[in-house]
C-alpha cells in the first residue's frame, strides 16, 4: 500500500459514527480510510492481528474504535496501539463511553484512555458520548408493537445525535493540535426519558408511542439468551442502564458547540429527520 501521510484510518469504518466521520473527513478535502470486516476500504479483523499493518501503513492519524459488543479487549488494542507508534501515527482520537471512568472493573472501556494517557510517541483525544439517538431509529431500541423496550425507569439521559459526534471527531482529526489531551463529552442539549423521547416520536410518527420499563435483569437475559450480545456483555448493559436508573445518566453540556461552532442536535429534529424509521 502506497505511503501516503495526512491519511486518517477510520476503525469501524462501517459503523454508525465510522461511516459518518469518513464521509465528513473527505467532505473537508482529507483522506479518509475506512476498516471494518466487510465493505471498508480495508480489511479489518481485531481478532486477526494481521490485518493491523496493512490498515495502518501510511497513516498518521486514527479513529479508534475498540471491538464491539465485548466488555474485556485492552489486550488486543494495546497491541493495536504498540503497531500504531511502529508505523509513526501522530493523533489517536477514541470513542469511548459517557462515564467510562466509573465503569466496572471487568469493563475494558477506561483501560484503553489510561493505556492512551501513558503513550508519548502521539497525541491522542477522547470523546464520550451520551447514548446514541439513533438507538431508536435501529434495531438496537426498536419500536415494536408501539412500545420502546429498554429498562431505564424514570431516569434522564442526554441523548446525542451520532452526526454530532461524529464532527466532534472530525475536528480532533483535522486539527490534532488543538485538540491534544482534550476528552470531550457530545451530549444533546435536553435531558429526556425514555417516556419523552416516546412522547417524540409518537408526535413525529402519528401513532401511540409508550416505554415499557421493563425489569432490568429480564431485558438483559433475553437479549442474552436471544444471542443479541455475548453473556459477558451482560455487565456492560447493566451499567448502562443502572446508571440512567439512578440518575447518573448523561446531562447537557455544550461540547458539542464548542468544538463544532453549532448547537447539538434536539431529539425533534433528530426525530423529524428520521421519521420514517418509525412509520
Amino acid at each position: 500500500m502506497a505511503n501516503s501521510r495526512n491519511t486518517a484510518l477510520v476503525l469501524g469504518g462501517t459503523g454508525r459514527t465510522g461511516a459518518r466521520v469518513a464521509k465528513k473527513l473527505v467532505e473537508h478535502g482529507f483522506n479518509a480510510r475506512t476498516a471494518a470486516r466487510h465493505g471498508a476500504s480495508v480489511m479489518f479483523d481485531w481478532d486477526n492481528p494481521d490485518t493491523y499493518s496493512a490498515a495502518l501503513d501510511g497513516v498518521d492519524r486514527v479513529y479508534l474504535v475498540s471491538p464491539t459488543m465485548r466488555v474485556k479487549f485492552a489486550d488486543q488494542v494495546a497491541d493495536f496501539l504498540d503497531l500504531a507508534e511502529q508505523s509513526r501515527v501522530r493523533h489517536i482520537t477514541y470513542l469511548s463511553t459517557y462515564g467510562s471512568d466509573r465503569a466496572p472493573a471487568e469493563v475494558d472501556i477506561h483501560a484503553v484512555e489510561l493505556d492512551l494517557a501513558r503513550r508519548k510517541s502521539f497525541s491522542h483525544s477522547i470523546l464520550r458520548p451520551a447514548w446514541v439517538m439513533q438507538n431508536f431509529s435501529d434495531e438496537h431500541l426498536p419500536l415494536i408493537g408501539g412500545q420502546i423496550t429498554v429498562p431505564t425507569g424514570s431516569g434522564s439521559e442526554a441523548f446525542v445525535d451520532a452526526e454530532d459526534i461524529a464532527s466532534v471527531a472530525v475536528a480532533t482529526l483535522l486539527t490534532p493540535a488543538a485538540h491534544a489531551g482534550a476528552t470531550y463529552a457530545p451530549t444533546g442539549p435536553q435531558s429526556l426519558s425514555v417516556a419523552d423521547v416516546a412522547d417524540i416520536i409518537a408526535n413525529v410518527a402519528g401513532c401511540p408511542v409508550a416505554h415499557n420499563d421493563i425489569d432490568p435483569e429480564a431485558w438483559i437475559g433475553a437479549a442474552v439468551e436471544a444471542g443479541f450480545v455475548p453473556a459477558d456483555y451482560a455487565a456492560a448493559l447493566r451499567w448502562l442502564t443502572t446508571a440512567i436508573i439512578t440518575g447518573d445518566g448523561s446531562r447537557p453540556n455544550d461540547d458539542v458547540e464548542r468544538v463544532t461552532g453549532r448547537p447539538a442536535t434536539t431529539f425533534e429534529q433528530f426525530a423529524r429527520r428520521n421519521a420514517t424509521a418509525w412509520m
